[in-house]
């Protein structure tokens, strides 16, 4: 199953699994460089639904929110998420919000991180469902990132 997609491809899944009655989750993201915390998050978002969709901020929308990233390509970060059995569909977005791809695909389910709450996640207003998941204390990208620096890798 092709699990990386174009929006228009993945508006037709989302149309088709809603009319089955799936319940699809969406959730959006840099995802620079993979860590616990993420396969944390990716697993309580999959569980408040049939079908978790992973929108990933582009090259271009990642360098616009996060000066100096990101570390990883989209088409890398895209084919790391899309090999994590929890995520059934990826799709990169170049704007700077995930507002037109959340209105376009029109899940039942958001989720977004811990620091975001419930109110100001972009797209609650679309979906029927807003979830802020909580973070995996002390684990980060900036983290990492930093922990590299210093060791001088």
């Amino acid at each position: 199953m092709k699990k990386i997609l174009e929006r228009s491809e993945l508006k037709k899944i989302c149309v088709r699994l809603a009319g089955k009655g799936m319940k699809i989750v969406f959730t959006n993201g840099c995802f620079d460089i993979i860590h616990k915390g993420h396969v944390r998050y990716l697993r309580q978002a999959r569980r408040l639904g049939d079908v978790l969709v992973v929108g990933l901020n582009s090259d271009r929308s990642v360098s616009l929110i996060k000066p100096g990233r990101p570390i990883n390509s989209e088409r890398d970060r895209a084919e790391v998420l899309a090999a994590l059995c929890m995520v059934d569909y990826v799709t990169i977005f170049d704007d700077k919000t995930p507002y037109r791809l959340i209105s376009s695909l029109k899940p039942d389910v958001l989720v977004k991180g811990g620091d975001w709450k419930k109110e100001e996640i972009v797209g609650s207003d679309v979906a029927k469902e807003t979830y802020s998941l909580p973070y995996v204390k002390g684990i980060s990208t900036t983290g990492i990132i930093t922990k590299i620096i210093k060791a001088n890798l």
